[in-house]
């Protein structure tokens, strides 16, 4: 039993050396043992006799397949010891083979080393003694240990494992001083970045909690630095508190990036500020925010919105009116920017929509899903009822999870370097790379800073080729979000949404007002026309103490709008003071000329005096070197004439080939996707 216990149990399965051979032990009955030898027949063995031979040994189970060793990490090793792994190897074939590891062809083995005149011990025996003659420390013992070590991992356990040890992480620093630091760090993620010795203060109080009077040995200084170097490890513990929070919020699961086959079929959206200065209305510099939504298929900016920090909910809503109507042409844009002349399949799309005929040339994406965060912009109930009323599911990202929207987040950071870092008053990503006097460069008023903004997107980012867009079909060729749309809705087809003007004026905020014989009056203004003839001292059927629907346009105050029961329309009602002010206006600029006459001692609810000042101040925004950008706008003083009337084509193609003006071209149209179509296609 002595010799059963230093050699091992034996069990089913087990490879057991025995008679110069491997064998796989098949069944144990008693103290018979049937042995299975890798070539030949099986056979019986009694256990006493088995176990009592002079080189039996119990190799362990057999795998379920072949390991191979890891040659690759004797890289690692110094060439040092890579060679003498090499010279041990030589030896231990001889001594399992007959034959050393560089033998030539048809070499026959020594004597003292033929497998069939001596057994594995007794060639063990002479290899050692033939080392030890030639000067090699070793012994029996020690040869037979390295060759166990070959058998199990190859050339690689004969290496001295020594040279390339790693030792323990944090040295010799008490397992309790590590967490404690670790945990001092956690607490560190949402607050201002601090030093390491606030953080190792803030661990010692943990250990004098957690383990009161055990006498935690605490490391030395250079310790506790070099155990914060090896806890950090990218979290940016002690530096950037934006990147540090970001790690932290990095989801566990993997990142999967979000595809899309088809144009609309997901849509992200979010807001972040625009890295220019810009004059608002009110004559005060700041950075706009950027509000757009961007299709993942073809990478198209669908809509793109700059308003005042602070957006409203209402913008969310108008956002997406905007993208589901096409971008119309501007004055002063060049010919080239519109639809008829780019890759886009314009006639076959007029064929289905005729609002494109003078588009320009931005696709209209009509979203299924649409990707939005928790803001209070898009979870608001106006914006959910503009998606459940155009039949858009709304799908809400987790929370701090910013790679729920990657596209859109690396969309913001082209927009950056592509656009605002050209435009006057660029403020940099951050304020380490601000300029000396960007507000003294800042002159772009808001409108005009929204139309270059427009502009730039049909210009430069549409015909841009974008890395994300390519084709299995044109290998090698990075395409841009027009041609990814050209290709796309050949397949998907095209289904337009249209949009009228009630349908816009549906989706601004609501207020509920009297209509009194002078009118409407909404914070100090007053609204008339004569279609409120009427319905003056009058009370509304609406269960609002009797007053009526007013819709307004936070962002232009010039008029509103009220719901017409009796010919269930609008009623457009312009504010009475309009004629004293030279441009539309908000109504945060409103209420900050109300302060200024308030200021000044007057009477900040008389509007005619706040006209006056509004008037002013409105003035003063609009000064500055973008007298071009007026000029042009104010030099299209011709009426656009609607689709289909003479003369009004898309004219010639870059070419100079396809109809002229008033010429019209049979086009193939587009399907529209019929759910309840029996065809294979679904379209009709």
């Amino acid at each position: 039993m002595s010799g059963l216990t230093r050699r091992g149990a034996l069990r089913i399965g087990d490879r057991v050396r025995f008679g110069g051979g491997v064998h796989q032990v098949a069944g144990i009955e008693g103290t018979m043992i049937r042995l299975i030898p890798e070539c030949g027949l099986p056979w019986l063995a009694a256990a006493g006799h088995l176990m009592a031979s002079a080189d039996f040994e119990i190799m362990g189970r057999e795998d379920s397949g072949p390991v191979i060793p890891p040659v690759a990490l004797l890289e690692a090793f110094p060439e040092p010891v890579a060679e003498r792994a090499r010279f041990w190897e030589r030896h231990i074939l001889e001594v399992l083979t007959g034959l050393p590891g560089d033998a030539a062809e048809g070499t026959v083995p020594r004597p003292d080393f033929d497998p069939r005149l001596h057994g594995l011990a007794e060639r063990e025996a002479a290899k050692a003694a033939e080392l030890a003659a030639a000067g090699e420390p070793g012994s029996v013992r020690t040869l037979r240990r390295l060759r166990q070590q070959y058998e199990r991992h190859g050339l690689w356990g004969l290496a001295d494992h020594r040279a390339t040890r790693l030792g323990k992480e944090f040295g010799r620093v008490d397992d309790r001083v590590v967490a404690a630091m670790a945990e001092a760090m956690e607490e560190q993620t949402d607050d201002s970045t601090g030093t390491r010795k606030r953080a190792w203060r803030r661990a010692q109080q943990i250990l004098a909690e957690r383990h009161p009077g055990e006498g935690v040995p605490l490391p030395s200084t250079s310790g506790v630095y070099r155990v914060f170097a090896a806890l950090e490890g990218g979290r940016h513990t002690f530096g950037s508190a934006v990147r540090r929070r970001s790690n932290a919020n990095r989801p566990a699961t993997p990142f999967t990036a979000t595809t899309a086959q088809r144009p609309g079929e997901v849509v992200q959206t979010d807001t972040t500020p625009l890295d220019v200065m810009a004059v608002f209305d009110d004559g005060v510099l700041g950075r706009p925010e950027l509000t757009i939504t961007l299709d993942v298929a073809t990478r198209t900016i669908g809509a793109a919105v700059l308003r005042p920090a602070g957006t409203k909910a209402v913008d969310a809503a108008v956002l997406l009116a905007r993208m589901l109507v096409p971008e119309p042409m501007r004055p002063g844009w060049d010919p080239a920017l519109s639809m008829a002349r780019s890759v886009l399949p314009h006639q076959r799309l007029v064929a289905v929509d005729q609002r494109l005929a003078a588009a320009a040339a931005k696709p209209v994406i009509v979203p299924s899903t649409i990707v939005i965060d928790h803001g209070k912009v898009f979870i608001s109930e106006t914006f959910i009822t503009a998606c459940r009323v155009l039949g858009v599911s709304v799908q809400p990202s987790r929370p701090y999870t910013p790679t729920d929207k990657a596209v859109c987040e690396r969309t913001f950071r082209s927009v950056d370097t592509l656009f605002c870092q050209y435009v006057a008053g660029y403020t940099g990503s951050d304020v380490t790379r601000r300029g000396r006097d960007v507000a003294g460069q800042a002159a772009w008023t808001l409108p005009q800073l929204q139309e270059l903004l427009d502009e730039w997107i049909v210009a430069g980012w549409q015909n841009r080729p974008h890395d994300g867009l390519r084709s299995p079909y044109l290998p090698g060729r990075e395409l841009s979000p027009n041609e990814a749309y050209a290709v796309m809705v050949a397949r998907a087809g095209y289904l337009p949404v249209p949009l009228s003007g009630d349908d816009y004026v549906e989706l601004l905020p609501v207020t509920w007002r009297a209509v009194n014989a002078y009118g409407i009056q909404i914070d100090y203004r007053t609204y008339d026309c004569a279609e409120l003839g009427s319905y003056r001292r009058r009370l509304s059927a609406a269960a609002r103490s009797g007053r009526w629907e007013v819709h307004y346009d936070p962002y232009d105050l010039s008029r509103v709008w009220m719901r017409d029961p009796d010919r269930e329309g609008w009623i457009t009602v312009p504010w009475t003071q309009l004629p004293m002010v030279s441009a539309p206006f908000a109504d945060f600029t409103w209420r900050h000329a109300r302060e200024i006459l308030a200021a000044r001692g007057h009477d900040d609810t008389d509007q005619a005096a706040v006209a006056r000042v509004l008037d002013s101040l409105l003035a003063r925004a609009g000064n500055g070197p973008s007298a071009h950008v007026a000029a042009r706008t104010a030099a299209a003083t011709a009426v656009t004439r609607l689709p289909g009337l003479p003369g009004t084509g898309p004219g010639p193609g870059p070419d100079g080939t396809g109809p002229g003006p008033g010429e019209d071209t049979p086009v193939e149209p587009f399907g529209v996707f019929d759910p309840l179509d029996g065809d294979d296609s679904g379209l009709w």
